[in-house]
């Protein structure tokens, strides 16, 4: 049987993140993507020009309808939009037999707001608790704890502050700081550092919402935390270097840059 993951995210109608991110991710590597849109948003490689977010009770009923007929071995979570729809999420999380990836999308790749300010409060409280594992870059770790993040020693700070509020295991992007592309995986006990070389590509839209659904794949197909998240650097780090120019912006990173003859 193939695994089923469901992404609960927002749309993004330019297909670099998003929905359409998880879902080609998901393709990429062998796993059936399901999706429950929470916000539609109106975004190119220029930015987001509008945002407009489903009503609570038409993400919850998406919901129950995929999980109560078909099951899934992960859920991976985006855009959430609201205080509302947080907590709903988070409740439904909660009820599923599964592993859960939390991205706490705060800003967009051009530093759209993604996430009300009011909303904060609900994920730090709500959705964090339910995570297996949560994924926030640094400015989302700043967002959340305060801990402004200015090199590879203080990732451990700021993993201590995601770790207070509840998610199993935390995976700190360090792909701001200089250097390497450097990431710290922890559950507070054991430490896992991801090296990777940064590629001088620009083109690197839905880079974060690509990774959290790589490792939702790869923990759906029976691999453990640290190997999921492993398997997921080593995809999305080819996604990178394969990024490409899409209109007048920023362009997105290439899903299948493995079916084009990649390694």
């Amino acid at each position: 049987m193939i695994p089923n993951v469901l992404t609960v995210a927002g749309s993004d109608s330019g297909g670099g993140a998003g929905i359409q991110a998880d879902l080609k991710t998901m393709l990429a590597l062998g796993v059936h993507g399901m999706s429950v849109v929470t916000a539609v948003t109106a975004q190119n490689s220029l930015g987001v020009q509008g945002a407009w977010e489903l009503p609570v009770e038409a993400v919850r009923a998406q919901y129950r309808s995929v999980v109560d007929d078909i099951g899934v071995q992960a859920v991976k979570t985006g855009m959430l939009a609201s205080a509302e729809l947080v907590e709903a999420v988070a409740a439904l999380i909660a009820g599923t037999d599964a592993p859960a990836v939390v991205d706490p999308v705060g800003v967009s790749k051009h530093g759209d707001a993604l996430l009300a300010a009011s909303a904060l409060d609900s994920v730090r409280t709500k959705l964090l608790p339910v995570a297996t594992v949560a994924t926030p870059n640094l400015d989302e770790v700043a967002q959340l704890t305060g801990v402004r993040v200015e090199s590879e020693a203080e990732m451990r700070q700021a993993a201590s502050a995601v770790l207070g509020y509840g998610p199993r295991w935390v995976l700190i992007k360090g792909g701001h700081l200089p250097g390497d592309a450097v990431d710290l995986l922890t559950d507070g006990s054991e430490e896992h550092w991801l090296r990777a070389p940064r590629h001088d590509n620009r083109h690197t839209h839905g880079t974060g919402c690509t990774l959290a659904s790589a490792i939702a794949s790869e923990i759906a197909k029976g691999r453990s935390v640290p190997e999921a998240v492993a398997a997921a650097k080593r995809y999305v780090t080819g996604a990178v270097a394969a990024g490409f120019a899409l209109g007048g912006g920023i362009g997105p990173v290439d899903h299948g840059w493995r079916f084009r003859g990649g390694v």
